[in-house]
């Protein structure tokens, strides 16, 4: 079972990056069903599941139900006090994505911001990890015309 996870998972993933978020949205849901399956309903394992499903949903232009993964991988991380920082970073990138689609870029610059704390608290300020906020930030920043600020972002990646 957790075999056919991983390759249900890894195969929704290589869609969302190939920017085809609507092919990966089957995989990913039969990951979700083999992992409640293994793991239980409210498992850890399941966050990133939510969080690619939550993605590939925004890519497609689900935004309610986008908002409905997010939800649930938001409830299962905030039961579990010994969540790591890592995988509240990734929501909170997820968040912050989801904001940006939805047009509210305070919203998203609060979710990127928390990101990069948590991901810079995780792996170190100068990690790969932590470029991916930095770089959502400075694209807000580009948009809303504001370039020192947006530049000051992308020297950082």
């Amino acid at each position: 079972q957790e075999s056919l996870i991983a390759v249900a998972l890894s195969t929704a993933q290589r869609f969302v990056w190939a920017g085809k978020p609507l092919e990966a949205i089957p995989a990913a849901l039969q990951a979700l069903r083999f992992s409640s399956r293994v793991f239980g309903s409210g498992s850890m394992q399941l966050v990133p599941i939510y969080l690619l499903l939550a993605e590939a949903s925004t890519g497609t232009g689900r935004l309610r139900q986008a908002a409905k993964y997010l939800s649930q991988a938001r409830w299962i991380i905030l039961q579990t006090p010994d969540c790591s920082a890592a995988l509240q970073s990734k929501l909170h990138r997820g968040l912050g994505l989801f904001s940006i689609a939805e047009g509210n870029l305070d919203q998203a610059l609060y979710h990127l911001a928390n990101d990069v704390y948590l991901a810079a608290a995780e792996f170190g300020l100068n990690s790969v990890e932590v470029s991916g906020g930095y770089f959502h930030m400075a694209n807000i920043f580009f948009r809303q015309n504001k370039m020192d600020a947006a530049n000051s972002l992308y020297t950082e990646v």
